[in-house]
């Protein structure tokens, strides 16, 4: 087991349910979490002082392994310092953090988030990661260990070789054709994330939309969840409600506007925003309950 005492402040139920990442399932018994990332099959835990313990599922966690961890979890940040600072940067975001201080932008897989994303659009979380987990199981390497087997997310490789009718079995309807093509895209290097992160977020969003499929807010997510970049902003129906919520008139751009209070990082704010806007927001109206 790894033991990874800093957290600073993570809260792993807020971070893993909070609809940025799709292969994680809390386990009633141990009061954890399961999931797969980048080929390792891991339960993770918070012990009552915080600390995040880490057990292999799939053989035993390499030494080297924490510095993976505490990048994925963002561990490396001072979350602490950005959540005061952006707490005083506007009031309603002060608000919006207290309603899930800790969720944490984990840095997921890129294929993974271009994937899962392009799977998202118009359905729900239950679906999606029924649709992931079929993938997964179909396409992805197995990890044998207690409980399992486990699955690797596929190989952009894999998934470029498969005809659509291949991908039936998914029932993911129409998101089979930007599946394969975003794959394509990846495996014939038109898609480099390590480009994507140079480029100017602008340029770089161009980029993924010439992807079948992909949109501004799948290209945000990628962006964000994917790649790193705290300053893309997703916007979906919450958001929206929430920006026109917390925000006047006068500020036309809330991702800009919030890009120039936190350092670039309008991206992390977005992740409390939604999650006040889920449990703050009337659904019907957007008006702040009562």
């Amino acid at each position: 087991m790894l033991l990874i005492s800093q957290t600073n402040g993570l809260d792993l139920a807020q971070t893993l349910d909070c609809g940025q990442c799709f292969r994680w399932a809390p386990e009633i018994v141990s009061g954890g979490w399961v999931g797969v990332v980048a080929g390792r099959a891991v339960r993770a835990r918070q012990s009552t002082e915080g600390a995040l313990e880490l057990t292999g599922l799939a053989g035993p966690l390499p030494e080297a392994e924490p510095a993976f961890w505490r990048e994925y979890f963002a561990l490396d940040l001072n979350y602490p310092a950005l959540l005061e600072q952006m707490s005083a940067a506007h009031k309603g975001l002060k608000e919006c953090i207290a309603a899930a201080p800790g969720i944490r932008v984990l840095r997921q897989p890129f294929f993974e988030a271009l994937v899962t994303f392009l799977i998202s659009q118009n359905n729900n979380i239950p679906r999606i990661k029924g649709i992931v987990s079929r993938l997964c199981e179909g396409l992805g390497e197995a990890l044998p260990g207690p409980g399992g087997p486990y699955y690797a997310f596929p190989t952009p490789e894999r998934l470029a070789a498969c005809a659509p009718e291949e991908l039936a079995y998914l029932r993911a309807g129409w998101r089979v054709e930007y599946i394969l093509d975003a794959a394509r895209r990846v495996t014939e290097g038109q898609l480099d994330p390590e480009a994507l992160r140079a480029l100017p977020l602008a340029r770089a969003k161009e980029i993924l939309m010439e992807c079948k499929g992909v949109g501004p807010k799948v290209a945000d997510c990628t962006l964000l969840y994917g790649l790193g970049r705290w300053d893309a902003y997703p916007i979906d129906v919450w958001i929206k409600r929430a920006d026109r919520a917390l925000f006047t008139a006068r500020v036309k751009d809330p991702a800009a506007y919030l890009n120039r209070r936190t350092g670039n990082c309008a991206g992390i704010a977005q992740q409390y925003i939604f999650a006040w806007a889920r449990t703050s927001l009337c659904p019907e109206t957007g008006i702040k309950k009562p």
